[in-house]
């Protein structure tokens, strides 16, 4: 070869060299140089200790004797470092082979947090993504120390600092430690409301969720600043307005500002409440031919002249879908066309029915539930996978999640399916501590005090059902309780359960003897409208009567002289132990706005009982009552009750004392327990009897201590009560009673003489009146009630003051 081919081969193989390494991708810190038609046999791994190097030239995706391109190497290097498992990577060429040096990430030992002292370690540990026995991530270590400022300040610790920290262990491992300094509790110092006119900051504090800082602030989390919560509070803003009548209704602003001064936030809320508006005419078009109008328009919640309420609209909509897959168009949409009339603030509502798209349910996907069952979300659901799609059944079916109580958060989504025609729904909840622990206390002057407890779980290991145990102790009177309930019986909307309990109460200034019950009951809950339900129920129980102090003087020798107690008493006791079978039910209808603290609705019940399917008492027992609330001014609230009932033995059986009524506080105020009602005046204690036939009425007015935060939640009372009890058809001969009567019961004309006992039985109208307390403190509702007799019988007892209260959490 001559001297100028030499140069001329040397020359291209140096151009081959530069062009072949003019190739060079940089990622991060790396710089890469290799040639553009490497083999992948070519791959040569260093610097990793325990990542196999197999495994690295994986992520390259090579298959034999494909060329490692730049676009290969680019890919490549992105899954290593979306591994976590490596610091750096560098692919460089050495020789005609591609090097790929790695520094992989130190190895966790163990995870601490220094410095938190509200919130637990193990909280924290859940919040963080990092991981021990993992690899150390700079950038998920940065995530997590953001995710617990997050955590912190969701708790109102707005100053909050976190400092991730890492001590060297040798061999490649660190412990990772977050140093907290939780700072000072910023809360809520005010919430200011701008252009409401319709209702008071005090209303409309009640119906968001976020609270003010105050002296109880300890026992609460609503009153620190929390943007989610203030967002969600704006919904339930305009629910309400919505709820009310004002269609036009819109927040205008909502800003928080910190007073550094003042220790707190100051949120104001800019409203726009617009015109109250009325319904105009409702109707409904159906544009489906085999489905008339006048079939829909009972399904319609709504009439002509009642204020507009966008809850009655969505009812509506619910109710004619039902109405309408039931003649078989289950794709049918129903929408609601509301048309102003401006002038005479009406709105005109027109219902519009027709055939929708046809799109099926692919299937439901559950997301985020960690303790509640995948099928106790599923069962709410009115429609499976497979089914047609109707968005009015899942609106349906997010809201009976929500009133579950299981979850802090329900979100339903739509997602694509695998076919234009198919779509998957996607719940979306977060799991959220569903146990209850409540504590209840009365007080009387001559009885002193009597507590109770009760522990509950609603959703029983993710599985939706209810247990409780609970406890009853007092000077007089002790028990026990335990319950179960199945909310959904053998994959119905049916509620069953069973109960089992033991009571004995002790004699007192109001009851002359001892009683002890012990029995269970089942409970098949049937819910027949969303406001009506029909609860059937049967119990078996044993109860006995003794007076102890009597027998360990006289034994078996029991008389009304020797014990100083009514015959019919001596007569209860003689029986010994006695049993009844009783099967009952109770209908109801439930149309208030909050089971809670109601201000508006009607809440109805009838119960009957039917004793005698075995046992040794035969009666029927009959019971309603009924509430009525409405709202006044200036927040306040008029409450309406009626209750009565009747009871009445069947067969050859007397009625037994303890199955009559014995009224007290709980029906006319200002009166003892069985302050009311029949009485034995043919002794000493005047004992009661208590009758067959009793009836109440009652009216109260509710209203806020605007001297008062808000937050204390704290609301006086006056009432009006009257009723009365009578009726005593219990028996009147006993066997070894004398014939002889007190002339003082043969005096008055409104006392029966029966020979051994002389009955005090007048239907006379009993009244009251008086003043309440009414706390919903953080230890659940209490109530002080303060009340004086206005009108009685002569033997009535009194008690004036009374205390009630319990919480649940």
């Amino acid at each position: 070869m001559t001297a100028p081919a030499r140069v001329l081969v040397k020359l291209a193989a140096v151009l081959g060299i530069a062009l072949a390494t003019a190739v060079t991708t940089t990622a991060g810190s790396m710089m890469v140089a290799v040639p553009a038609m490497a083999q992948s046999a070519s791959i040569v791994v260093q610097g990793n200790r325990r990542v196999d190097a197999d495994t690295i030239r994986s992520y390259f995706n090579l298959k034999p004797g494909e060329a490692l391109t730049s676009a290969k190497i680019d890919d490549g290097l992105k899954a290593l470092y979306a591994t976590g498992l490596f610091a750096d990577v560098r692919v460089s060429q050495q020789g005609g082979r591609t090097v790929v040096t790695v520094v992989e990430n130190e190895v966790i030992n163990k995870i601490a947090f220094e410095g938190n002292k509200k919130i637990k370690d193990e909280q924290l540990s859940g919040e963080i993504q990092s991981k021990e026995r993992g690899p150390l991530s700079k950038a998920l270590v940065q995530a997590d120390t953001q995710r617990i400022v997050d955590l912190y300040r969701r708790t109102g610790r707005m100053e909050v600092k976190v400092n991730p920290v890492t001590i060297d262990r040798g061999n490649g491992r660190v412990d990772l430690v977050f140093e907290v300094n939780e700072g000072e509790k910023t809360g809520v110092k005010d919430i200011k409301f701008v252009g409401n006119k319709a209702f008071s900051d005090w209303k409309l504090k009640d119906v968001i969720s976020t609270t003010t800082t105050n002296w109880l602030s300890f026992l609460k989390s609503s009153d620190v600043y929390d943007a989610d919560r203030v967002n969600a509070d704006q919904e339930l803003l305009r629910r309400w307005y919505l709820k009310n009548g004002y269609a036009d209704f819109r927040i205008v602003s909502a800003s928080a500002e910190l007073d550094a001064g003042g220790g707190g936030y100051i949120i104001t809320i800019v409203l726009d409440e617009g015109a109250q508006y009325k319904f105009g005419k409702v109707d409904v078009v159906s544009n489906i031919r085999d489905v008339p109008a006048a079939s829909l328009r009972n399904a319609l919640r709504m009439s002509d002249g009642q204020i507009y309420n966008a809850e009655l609209v969505e009812k509506s909509v619910e109710n004619i879908t039902i109405e309408v897959s039931k003649n078989g168009y289950a794709f049918a949409q129903v929408r609601p066309r509301g048309d102003r009339d401006f002038e005479n603030k009406r709105i005109n509502v027109t219902f519009v029915v027709e055939e929708g798209p046809r799109v099926y349910v692919e299937r439901i996907e559950i997301r985020g539930n960690t303790r509640t069952r995948d099928w106790v979300v599923r069962r709410e659901f009115d429609i499976g996978e497979g089914d047609a799609y109707n968005r009015v059944l899942v609106d349906r079916a997010e809201r009976r999640l929500r009133n579950l109580g299981y979850f802090k958060t329900v979100k339903i989504t739509n997602e694509p399916g695998s076919a234009p025609d198919r779509v998957i729904l996607v719940v979306t909840v977060e799991d959220q501590p569903t146990g209850e622990f409540s504590v209840s206390g009365g007080y009387s002057t001559s009885d002193g005090f009597i507590g109770s407890v009760s522990l509950g779980e609603k959703n029983f290991l993710g599985r939706g059902q209810y247990v409780s145990i609970s406890g009853t102790l007092g000077q007089y009177s002790q028990g026990a309780q335990f319950s179960f309930t199945e909310p959904y019986f053998l994959g119905y909307r049916v509620a069953a359960g069973f109960d089992l309990y033991w009571k004995e109460t002790s004699a007192n200034s109001y009851t002359a003897y001892d009683s002890q019950t012990i029995g269970g009951g089942l409970r098949l809950g049937l819910p027949i409208t969303d406001e009506i339900t029909l609860a059937l129920r049967y119990n078996l129980y044993q109860r006995e009567l003794s007076l102890p102090s009597c027998t360990s003087i006289y034994g078996t020798n029991l008389t009304a002289t020797n014990c100083n107690v009514s015959w019919a008493i001596i007569e209860a006791v003689n029986q010994g132990q006695t049993i009844t079978s009783v099967a009952g039910y109770t209908l109801s209808f439930n149309g208030l706005d909050s089971n809670v603290n109601p201000t508006s609705g009607l809440y109805a019940e009838l119960k009957q009982d039917f004793a005698g399917l075995g046992g040794d008492v035969n009666f029927i027992r009959t019971t309603g009552d009924v509430r009525y609330y409405y709202p006044l001014m200036f927040d306040s609230v008029l409450l309406l009750r009626g209750q009565a009932g009747y009871v009445t033995a069947w067969g050859d059986k007397d009625l037994q004392i303890m199955d009559n009524f014995f009224m007290g506080p709980n029906l006319v105020r200002g009166f003892a327990p069985s302050g009311i009602g029949p009485r034995d005046l043919q002794n000493y204690n005047n004992d009661a009897l208590g009758g067959t036939t009793y009836w109440g009425a009652s009216t109260e007015v509710q209203f806020p201590l605007s001297f008062l935060p808000k937050d204390v939640g704290m609301k006086g009372a006056v009432f009006f009560d009257a009723g009365s009890v009578y009726g005593y058809e219990g028996p009147t001969q006993f066997a070894g009673a004398g014939a002889a009567n007190y002339q003082a019961c043969t005096n008055s004309a409104s006392k029966n003489a029966y020979g051994a006992i002389c009955v005090a039985d007048d239907d006379v109208i009993r009244t009251s009146v008086g003043a309440s307390l009414i706390w919903q403190s953080p230890f659940g509702p209490l109530r002080f009630d303060y009340a004086w007799a206005l009108t009685k019988a002569s033997y009535d007892q009194l008690q004036q003051f009374r205390f009630s209260g319990g919480t649940k959490f």
